[in-house]
């Protein structure tokens, strides 16, 4: 029998970004457009690759952060997917974001980008939270860095670019997780298993707080035999209230 084919792990950031809500802290989603091959149509938080210039920034302004390319493609992606700046100092005014993303959007390099319109990174402003690398056969294979961060105040309202989103909303985690278990939203894996987690927190402090107690060890879901079928699992004692699922429940992207 042949060996199954595993590609090399594709380095991504996600950022969860929280905002104080009526009753629980409510966190930013994009819903993934259908025609994605990556997660098509499931809600999801804003993220994606982190490129080779990411890596050169973060070896020119933060050389000592190992998590800094991560981080910098978590700032880059939220500009780019939702129009909102997280980690810049100073925070950037409307007009100087809309020219940010616009600038992204056409191509130019971040670093660039940064230093035409003065700004600086200020990477603690995201916390580190989970790094998920899931590893399907015959599929792309994405090591991504999970972090956290707050709402700055006066922020606009997110809008997605309408090519890889079609749409950003505001919502509890629980709030996501009832959706999706009534049929009314998708969520992969990864996501459920984080909003599971996420829908604990009264704020993100507390979030905070147990991502700092619990570390960033990689998470590689492995299939687990049971009595009553096959389950997707992960690690337990790393935070997570749920770390099994039914693998014919389990959405895998």
């Amino acid at each position: 029998m042949a060996e199954p084919l595993y590609a090399d792990p594709i380095p991504a950031a996600t950022l969860v970004l929280f905002r104080r809500g009526a009753d629980a802290p409510e966190l930013l989603f994009v819903e993934r457009a259908a025609a994605m091959a990556f997660a098509g149509g499931a809600l999801v938080f804003p993220g994606g690759r982190v490129d080779a210039a990411d890596a050169a920034l973060a070896l020119r302004d933060m050389p000592a952060d190992p998590h800094g390319p991560a981080r910098i493609a978590a700032i880059r992606e939220i500009i780019e997917e939702a129009g909102i700046a997280i980690g810049l100092s100073p925070l950037p005014d409307a007009p100087t974001l809309h020219a940010v993303r616009a600038a992204l959007h056409s191509g130019a390099p971040f670093a660039d980008i940064l230093d035409t319109h003065g700004l600086a990174l200020n990477l603690d402003a995201l916390v580190p939270f989970a790094r998920w690398c899931p590893r399907h056969a015959n599929m792309r294979i994405f090591d991504t860095m999970f972090f956290i961060a707050t709402l700055p105040e006066g922020t606009p309202d997110p809008v997605v670019d309408g090519t890889e989103n079609v749409c950003a909303f505001w919502a509890s985690a629980q709030a996501v997780l009832d959706d999706a278990d009534a049929g009314r939203a998708t969520i992969i894996f990864p996501t459920r298993r984080n909003l599971e987690r996420l829908a604990r927190y009264d704020d993100f402090d507390q979030a905070a707080a147990d991502a700092r107690r619990h570390g960033t060890p990689m998470i590689t879901p492995w299939v687990e035999t049971r009595g009553d079928g096959e389950y997707l699992c992960i690690p337990d004692a790393i935070g997570y209230p749920v770390t099994a699922e039914r693998l014919d429940n389990a959405k895998r992207a």
